[in-house]
């Protein structure tokens, strides 16, 4: 009995132990991924702001300017685009949609993001843009990959339509959070007008033809959750200006807009709380339950080894004790 149950612990054991790195290299990689569908928005700030009034060209401190930031999965792109690309793609409609004071548009500029589900690559098809000019990604944007690393990342800026490098910094603690904390700088580049401005009757072309053109500049930083690779809190410090041409008159340059961006603190705790359960997740399958599997494994090989030694025990040797002989009755 005892060689049949050693028997069995021993096919458990083999089973455990074989799981522990099928749950980690071979299941992990091919069931965490972004679903298609996945919506989310977020809300940032800049108080005591810089923005420039269109109307008259001169600049002006306001209390606060808003930046709604919104991605939106489109499944039925993802799709269309899943059947030429051989694998699982993700595509994200997202708009940013800056509002000043008054609640009047500042601002807004659509965005299409196609990447790899499972790995956060960029995938390079037909619809890839922003603001409506077309792109090609490369490195990440708005997202980290699953099981993030302690190094440097490219990271696509997509106000000046370039890919520059995001730095590793080091490791801190936001909120509760073992996050890794990364910066990027962006120097003063030269970018496209919006295609939406703020004025009727002011446009791209319209400013083209003045001679003015639109600089950018900003200091980028997230704070990053390692497992699921979700930033839970991010900042800008963020610098527009118009420089040159006519519709400066004697100005050499305005600024458009200069504050430090700041996500707000309602959507800093709805999103520390998400990732938090989301964690736990990605926490299973590469070390809770490979570890906990290897662990019972190496218990039940232990039990199956003990078993099959007192199974091999040579047995107690039989009684040698003697008894008197009955007398004979006559």
């Amino acid at each position: 009995m005892r060689r049949k149950a050693s028997l069995i612990l021993l096919a458990l054991a083999v089973f455990c132990t074989a799981l522990s790195p099928l749950l980690r290299w071979y299941a992990f990689p091919r069931l965490a991924k972004i679903p298609a569908h996945q919506y989310q928005d977020m809300v940032l700030e800049a108080k005591d702001a810089t923005l420039l009034d269109y109307g008259t060209m001169q600049s002006r401190k306001v209390d606060k300017v808003s930046i709604v930031q919104t991605l939106k999965g489109n499944v039925e792109a993802s799709e269309k685009i899943e059947k030429t690309a051989g694998r699982d793609v993700v595509v994200w409609d997202g708009l940013s949609y800056v509002q000043g004071p008054d609640g009047k548009m500042v601002s807004k500029i659509p965005e299409r993001y196609i990447f790899d589900a499972h790995t956060q690559e960029p995938v390079h098809a037909t619809g890839e843009m922003v603001d409506g000019d077309a792109v090609r990604r490369e490195g990440i944007e708005f997202k980290w990959p699953f099981l993030t690393e302690k190094r440097d990342y490219e990271y696509f800026d997509a106000q000046a339509r370039v890919t520059a490098p995001i730095y590793y910094k080091g490791e801190q603690d936001f909120r509760g959070v073992n996050v890794y904390y990364f910066e990027q700088t962006i120097p003063w580049t030269k970018v496209p007008f919006p295609k939406t401005m703020p004025v009727k009757g002011i446009t791209p072309e319209s400013v083209a033809k003045t001679g003015t053109t639109r600089w950018y500049t900003t200091v980028r930083k997230f704070w990053v959750e390692p497992a699921t690779g979700a930033p839970v809190y991010g900042e800008e410090i963020h610098k527009e200006e118009l420089r040159g041409g006519t519709l400066l008159g004697d100005r050499d340059k305005v600024t458009a807009f200069s504050g430090h961006v700041k996500m707000r603190e309602d959507y800093i705790e709805s999103t520390v709380d998400l990732v938090k359960s989301q964690r736990v997740l990605i926490m299973l399958l590469t070390s809770y339950l490979p570890w906990g599997f290897l662990i019972l494994g190496a218990g039940l090989l232990s039990l199956s080894l003990y078993l099959e030694a007192r199974s091999r025990r040579p047995a107690d040797p039989s009684s040698t004790q003697t008894h008197e002989p009955e007398p004979v009755s006559a």
